[in-house]
């Protein structure tokens, strides 16, 4: 058994070094935190906090003891932001009317912003909480045009439960979301027409379902197999519409995917551990994706003494780091990774900066 987890993990290995250098559109998840941005994007395998909640509900099982977050903002951007902002001021990240004009000044470069936060409260085997978030990913042509925009933002309740199997050996655990989305996915949108979000948005409300495992074999540096199965049977958004607008359009389907990782966790000294980590997303629609490469994170993680941690990882070909610092009360994290978002014929990085506060209790 421990030869075919080695086997596998070198199988995974290759493939990452050698998949041939394509390209496709951003690849954008329900959730993403600084921790996991910091590995790669590889976290399914590694989850062992509330993110578990969103990221694997199978890794509840993983939780010491029961505490809550109650206030938890976290924001990223691109590392281009400060520079639209330079060259013509806005009030509201998030609002493409405000940033319209900046994005006019810097055509054909590439605008990120993203906040979010998650109060909640965990236990092992039960987690319980709200997410809400602000995404926009805009882009102004060459032309002056049109503006490739995306935009999101979601409010939802999550409810995750886990059972631990042969002493903790197999953790099987399953959320389900209630999610009010609003979302703008238009490549093409015209910078002469309406703008606001009233007019452009799509609104509405599903119910999703991830299902996740966790299996850690007895062994030293207890190798451990991880899936997880996202938006079982699909989540469409249209449940209930009108919750915070109204419109006749509705938000794009999700279709169910599965993820999958592996990872060892060596324990070096008392004080000193690690985690590593390979993930592969998307297996049910890695047909969509030109760029296999996309698919593949890989991350490690040192804690030492569970108060400093240093991260880093391969995110899409592009390398990634993070930090943090926690106590028993506080947790500051901070993150820089590269996302592709170009296209075939002319690949680009947009590096981006993820920063988190949390206070628990």
């Amino acid at each position: 058994m421990k030869r075919i987890l080695w086997i596998a993990l070198l199988q995974v290995f290759l493939v990452m070094v050698f998949t041939t250098n394509v390209n496709a559109q951003e690849r954008r998840s329900f959730y993403s935190g600084a921790r996991c941005l910091g590995m790669g994007g590889a976290c399914i395998a590694v989850a062992n906090d509330e993110t578990a909640l969103l990221v694997n509900p199978a890794g509840l099982g993983k939780l010491r003891d029961f505490y809550g977050t109650i206030f938890d903002p976290e924001l990223e951007f691109g590392y281009q932001t400060q520079g639209f902002y330079g060259d013509k001021s806005f009030s509201n990240p998030f609002t493409l009317e405000d940033v319209l004009a900046s994005l006019d000044k810097k055509r054909s470069a590439y605008y990120h912003a993203k906040a979010q936060v998650f109060p909640s409260f965990v236990g092992r085997n039960f987690g319980i909480g709200l997410y809400g978030n602000y995404l926009l990913d805009a882009e102004v042509a060459g032309d002056g045009s049109t503006v490739s925009t995306y935009y999101r933002s979601d409010m939802a309740f999550v409810l995750g439960f886990n059972f631990r199997l042969f002493d903790g050996r197999v953790k099987l655990g399953f959320n389900t979301k209630l999610v009010n989305r609003i979302e703008v996915d238009n490549p093409t949108l015209s910078t002469a027409g309406p703008l606001g979000y009233d007019a452009i948005a799509s609104e509405g409300v599903g119910l999703s379902t991830d299902v996740g495992v966790i299996l850690t074999a007895p062994w030293k540096f207890l190798p451990t197999l991880s899936a997880v199965v996202r938006d079982v049977g699909g989540t469409t958004f249209d449940k209930a519409s009108g919750i915070r607008m109204s419109t006749t359009g509705r938000p794009n389907m999700i279709k169910q995917d599965v993820d999958v990782a592996t990872a060892l966790f060596p324990i070096h000294t008392n004080y000193v551990r690690s985690a590593w980590t390979v993930e592969y997303r998307g297996l049910l629609t890695s047909q969509d994706e030109p760029d296999k490469a996309k698919l593949l994170h890989a991350g490690m993680e040192f804690n030492f003494g569970d108060v400093f941690f240093m991260r880093a990882g391969y995110n899409q070909r592009y390398w990634t780091a993070g930090l943090e610092i926690a106590s028993e009360r506080f947790q500051w994290q901070l993150a820089s990774y590269g996302e592709e978002v170009g296209t075939v014929d002319l690949p680009k990085e947009d590096r981006r900066y993820t920063m988190k506060f949390a206070y628990r209790f």
